[in-house]
């Protein structure tokens, strides 16, 4: 039994700018990620140093990556929709 595609693939006008906001979006989180590592790398006892409620260095930046990791994915999906209705719908109304 075969099974076709599920929906119509059609062209994506928005794919070059999405690249490049992932692009983006991927350099910014590879440059704090790059601070964290050069810190444990540098500098290990201030990792180890309590910054806030008890929590050393590490737990919360560690945390705060996984946070920004979270909200630039968000942000990601956001603005790709918004680029996607913008020239796709674009594309439609010439069509």
């Amino acid at each position: 039994m075969h099974h076709g595609p599920a929906v119509k693939l059609e062209s994506d006008n928005a794919a070059d700018p999405k690249a490049k906001l992932g692009l983006v979006l991927f350099f910014v989180y590879s440059l704090v990620y790059v601070g964290f590592i050069i810190i444990n790398t540098l500098s290990p006892k201030t990792m180890g140093e309590s910054i806030v409620l008890g929590l050393n260095l590490a737990v919360v930046y560690g945390f705060g990556l996984i946070l920004l990791a979270i909200v630039m994915g968000l942000i990601y999906n956001i603005m790709c929709n918004r680029i996607e209705k913008k020239l796709n719908i674009a594309q439609e109304t010439v069509d």
